[in-house]
């Protein structure tokens, strides 16, 4: 898929073209797939992994789309234990709207990082979302375990 193939209004295809903006939440650019924060997270260091083509479905990703992001994942798991020292981690995808999907139509791994006693649960029973750290704070924090 060409840039000019891409859909207008998709925030990873967006995110991608644009990764040395000064309010990029891109942490790395990998062959095939890309490491972005999420603008709206669960908890400190809530990253995506996902192709850097426009792909809606895992059915559709090749096999090296789906062997990086296996392996970014990985690599993540060990960044954010690191950095973040959580108790565990959530990883995970929503595929659709329908099973909760902000970007429905572009493929992404989530990784969050869970803690005993967070306050995760905010979002569901007081619709109100705690973040102790800034997306933009995060990204420039987890950049330097990928550089070089």
């Amino acid at each position: 898929m060409t840039s000019s193939d891409k859909p207008k209004g998709c925030v990873m295809c967006a995110a991608v073209a644009s990764p040395d903006a000064a309010e990029s939440l891109v942490v790395h650019i990998g062959a095939h797939c890309f490491i972005l924060m999420n603008l709206y997270p669960y908890s400190s260091g809530h990253v995506m992994v996902t192709p850097r083509r426009h792909v809606g479905r895992l059915a559709d990703a090749t096999p090296e789309e789906l062997q990086e992001m296996m392996a970014l994942t990985r690599r993540l798991e060990t960044v954010l234990g690191e950095v973040y020292k959580p108790d565990g981690m959530n990883i995970g995808m929503n595929l659709g709207r329908s099973a909760g999907a902000g970007v429905a139509d572009h493929i992404h791994l989530h990784l969050v990082p869970r803690w005993v006693g967070d306050s995760n649960f905010m979002s569901v029973v007081a619709e109100t979302r705690v973040i102790p750290e800034d997306p933009l704070e995060a990204c420039h924090r987890l950049r330097v375990f990928f550089k070089g």
